[in-house]
């Protein structure tokens, strides 16, 4: 039953996916983060919701997990979480009562939402020094500063 609705889902919807066994992996559009991959994967009574964020932070570590915290108080259905290497995941977990067509639309865009609002805030906390040095680099080359121009405040 909850593999038929994410399939009628994703047939209804123009959303770039593939199907393994009982997993989908998506690849969702953003903005500022430019595709986030998230995986609904079938378990015996659940499904599951991973969404890679973002790599483990350079610096601030702490700060940065802070902030994760905060943000969590306040989001629907997911949370971000730490793996083993310190890398940034959205995760939730849907119980199959749960698995319909419009509740899958309302979690899709919420890990969509999350993971691309909270893409500059993360790699600002995270890396402002690779930044810096990304910016000093491309603009000793005559390099394009166009998709860094939301840090430009983090080299002045």
């Amino acid at each position: 039953m909850a593999i038929a609705t994410i399939e009628e889902f994703l047939d209804s919807h123009v959303i770039d996916n593939e199907r393994t066994n009982d997993s989908f992996l998506l690849t969702l559009p953003g903005e500022r983060k430019l595709e986030t991959h998230c995986a609904l994967v079938v378990g015996d009574h659940s499904v599951s919701i991973n969404a890679f964020v973002i790599r483990k932070p350079d610096e601030n570590a702490d700060q940065v997990h802070e902030w994760l915290l905060k943000k969590n108080a306040s989001m629907y259905c997911v949370a971000f979480a730490i793996n083993e290497l310190g890398d940034i995941y959205l995760v939730g977990r849907l119980p199959f009562s749960s698995i319909t067509e419009r509740e899958l639309d309302r979690v899709i865009g919420a890990v969509l939402q999350y993971s691309d609002s909270s893409f500059n805030p993360l790699l600002e906390l995270g890396y402002s020094n690779a930044i810096r040095r990304e910016w000093a680099w491309r603009v000793s080359r005559g390099e394009s500063l166009a998709n860094l121009k939301a840090f430009e405040h983090l080299v002045q």
